[in-house]
């Protein structure tokens, strides 16, 4: 089964919804994914929210549902990630070097 890896911020500065609130409400906006991907993403797969800044946190919970939203400039699909159960665990470096050096990854 495949997993989602992506981030969400942690600072103000930004415009996408933060770690903490993704985590309190269980929904990550406007996630831009490539068509490849999303047909890998199903419910009950795993999803690992990943805070990119000094504290690297890391948050690991189950897809509920993608809901397509806009695309982005050059056509990416862009959904609203829904996940149950997102508790915050240890970063795993092997996520957090993919991510990091690829932008939102899914695994095999």
């Amino acid at each position: 089964m495949a997993t989602l890896v992506t981030y969400a911020p942690s600072h103000r500065g930004s415009t996408a919804k933060r770690f903490g609130k993704v985590l309190a409400d269980g929904i990550g906006d406007r996630y831009a994914i490539y068509r490849s991907d999303s047909e890998k993403l199903i419910p009950g797969c795993k999803v690992v929210l990943l805070r990119k800044d000094k504290d690297q946190r890391r948050a690991e919970g189950i897809l509920v549902q993608l809901v397509e939203r806009n695309r982005t400039d050059n056509g990416i699909q862009r959904y609203d990630v829904h996940i149950r159960g997102g508790g915050v665990s240890p970063p795993n470096w092997v996520e957090c070097l993919y991510f990091w050096t690829t932008g939102a990854v899914v695994m095999a």
